[in-house]
């Protein structure tokens, strides 16, 4: 009898033509009820799994050697995952909580950063709530801005990232005021008792391979899913259950309130609140049906605590629409040629949160 082990499959040709088969299947997720039919919503459909797939190479293979760990990320301007927020810099590492590793970094001049291990992904291994969670103002830092941070299941005194036996993966959030003026932090890993050496093996090639299009499949469809769920609160933001985002990789420090927005042409989307009272920032974003951030390097997608202009009475006023309203709207986002997709308001850090009022209006009726 033949051997079915992967690294035999993969000696023969068949894991390779088992990949090939199950990449054309995922395929199917761009045609999955209830997404859009325009043409637009199909061809990022397509495009977001081209994405997902080199996401996913670089996790499963390019970078998941927990024993010589490096930083990677696995949202940024090109390849986007679960509304990405465009004032983040996400960071990733594949880890393994029997080692142990230290962080060396740099704080650069980032508003907020934190760092969470976590055990699972978006193909269904685990449920990617934290395992461990630490926030800049926790960590000690000289003068310089420098720090290093111990990552382990076993305690350290000092600045300690916890992790638990199953932790597979780091995650790290930093956030900026404005994107533009701001350093962001610099940061290292190594693993302190790696086993072996850097050295390609190919049984365990084999098993990184299978793991490749799990992934695509599995967040192409996760975030389907969502979008089915938001499909009840069209152009409305109610707050998410926020045990539901924590799943799906979520930072504990953060409140979402996740939603669908769909608008014709000669519409807009009014969104009103009241800032928390106390909050380290907050921000509202576009993205498309494939919870995918919009284009923010030639749209402003986004508006954030300290880039919003507020009314008199402190209230913040937002239009979404496909056309400027004129200058009597300076917190405009533009749809960016969709006429769909996701939107999120998160708050960091709110010791309140406000409710929020929206409203679908004509756009001739805001320039009158």
């Amino acid at each position: 009898m033949a051997e079915t082990t992967p690294e035999a499959k993969l000696l023969s040709g068949e894991l390779w033509n088992e990949f090939c088969d199950a990449l054309k299947t995922a395929g199917q997720q761009v045609l999955a009820e209830g997404v859009p039919g325009d043409a637009l919503t199909r061809a990022e459909g397509y495009r977001y799994l081209t994405r997902l797939l080199r996401l996913s190479l670089e996790k499963q293979i390019e970078f998941s050697d927990a024993q010589h760990p490096q930083f990677y990320s696995l949202s940024h301007e090109t390849a986007k995952i679960g509304n990405d927020n465009p004032d983040n810099f996400y960071q990733n590492c594949a880890v393994d909580g029997r080692f142990e590793y230290r962080i060396r970094g740099n704080r650069g001049s980032v508003d907020y950063l934190s760092i969470e291990t976590k055990a699972g992904s978006f193909a269904g291994q685990g449920d990617m709530a934290p395992t461990g969670h630490i926030e800049l103002e926790e960590l000690d830092v000289d003068a310089d801005g420098n720090f290093e941070l111990m990552v382990s299941a076993r305690e350290y005194s000092g600045n300690w990232l916890p992790m638990t036996e199953a932790s597979d993966n780091l995650l790290v959030r930093q956030t900026f005021r404005d994107r533009a003026r701001e350093r962001r932090a610099e940061l290292s890993i190594e693993c302190l008792n790696p086993a072996r050496d850097a050295v390609l093996q190919p049984a365990e090639f084999a098993q990184q391979l299978q793991a490749v299009v799990p992934f695509v499949s599995g967040t192409a469809g996760l975030f389907h899913q969502w979008m089915q769920v938001f499909s009840a609160h069209i152009n409305q933001l109610p707050p998410n259950e926020q045990s539901m985002c924590l799943r799906a990789g979520g930072d504990p420090s953060i409140y979402y309130h996740n939603s669908y927005w769909q608008l014709a042409s000669d519409e807009a989307l009014v969104v009103e609140f009241t800032p928390p009272r106390q909050c380290r920032t907050w921000n509202l974003q576009l993205s498309n049906y494939w919870m995918e951030s919009l284009d923010y390097r030639y749209h402003r997608v986004c508006v954030n605590k300290h880039s919003a202009v507020p009314e008199a009475d402190g209230s913040v006023r937002i239009v979404i629409a496909g056309k400027n309203p004129g200058q009597n709207y300076p917190n405009w986002l533009d749809t960016a040629g969709h006429s769909n997709g996701a939107m999120l308001l998160r708050y960091v850090e709110a010791q309140d949160k406000p409710p929020i009022s929206t409203r679908v209006v004509k756009l001739a009726a805001l320039a009158g």
